[in-house]
C-alpha cells in the first residue's frame, strides 16, 4: 500500500524575448538556410521508424475523474491520485480519498470490505464526510458504527450497485438498482449526475480494481435524518 511520495513538480517559467528587426535580405538568407537544414535532416532520418511504431503500444491514458470536488482531491503525482488508485482494491483506494473517511470507516465496521471485491465488479456511490454530517448526529452515527451493524450494512447496500459502471453508463441507463433492491434514477450529463432526485455526484469515475467509485453529496436510503437543521451535528 505504501507508495513513493514524489515532490510536486517545479513550475517552469518561460520568458519571451522581444523580437529583433532583421534586414529583409538577411531574413531571406536565414530562412533558406533553415530550409536546407530541414531537408538534409529529413533525408538522413528517412530510414528511421516513427517513435510510436518503434516503441510498440502507447501507454494507457490516465483515468479522468469528473465533478466540482475533483480539483480539491489528490492529483498529479500526489498519493491517492486517480492513476495511482487504478490497481488498488476498492477498500484500500477508499483510504486514500480524504473526503470519504466516514464511508471508509463504515465499510470496515460493517464487515463489507471483502464484498467490495465482487467477482462481476461493483459501483460504489460513496457519500462524502459532509453528506454523513448533514444526515446523522454524532451519537446516531456512533451507534451505527459500533452497535447497529445490521442497519449499517443495509445502509451501505443502498450505495452499492452490481457491475462496474461509469458515470455515462448510469446516465445512459437512466437508473441503477442497488444491492438493497432500491431503484435509483440517474439523470444528468456534462460530468455530473443526479441520483434519486436528491443526491449529486461531486467527483465521479475513479477506476479501481474491479470497481468504480462515484462520490455523492447526500446519503441515500430511508434512514431518518438526525443531524440538526443548522447543518451541525447534534450530540
Amino acid at each position: 500500500m505504501d507508495q513513493p511520495i514524489l515532490p510536486p513538480p517545479r513550475a517552469l517559467h518561460r520568458f519571451r524575448r522581444p523580437a529583433r528587426r532583421r534586414h529583409p535580405r538577411r531574413q531571406l538568407a536565414a530562412l533558406a538556410a533553415v530550409a536546407v537544414s530541414l531537408v538534409l535532416t529529413a533525408a538522413g532520418c528517412s530510414g528511421a521508424e516513427p517513435p510510436a511504431a518503434a516503441g510498440g503500444a502507447a501507454a494507457p491514458a490516465a483515468p479522468v475523474v469528473r465533478g466540482p470536488l475533483c480539483d480539491l482531491l489528490p492529483s498529479g503525482s500526489e498519493p491517492g491520485n486517480p492513476a495511482a488508485l487504478t490497481g488498488q482494491p476498492a477498500e484500500v483506494a477508499l483510504q486514500w480519498l480524504p473526503v470519504l473517511t466516514t464511508f471508509e470507516a463504515a465499510v470496515r465496521a460493517s464487515g463489507l470490505a471483502a464484498d467490495l471485491r465482487g467477482g462481476s465488479g461493483l459501483t460504489i456511490l460513496a457519500p462524502t464526510d459532509d453528506a454523513f454530517a448533514a444526515k446523522f448526529s454524532e451519537e446516531n452515527l456512533d451507534q451505527l458504527l459500533l452497535v447497529q451493524k445490521d442497519k449499517l450494512r443495509g445502509l451501505l447496500r443502498e450505495h452499492l450497485v452490481a457491475g462496474s459502471l461509469s458515470l455515462s453508463d448510469m446516465v445512459a441507463a437512466g437508473g441503477v438498482t442497488t444491492l438493497a433492491g432500491t431503484r435509483v434514477t440517474v439523470t444528468g450529463g456534462g460530468g455530473t449526475a443526479r441520483l434519486a432526485d436528491r443526491a449529486d455526484t461531486v467527483c465521479a469515475d475513479y477506476q479501481v480494481a474491479n470497481a468504480r467509485i462515484h462520490m455523492i453529496n447526500r446519503v441515500l436510503g430511508d434512514l431518518p435524518t438526525t443531524a440538526s437543521e443548522d447543518g451541525h451535528r447534534a450530540h
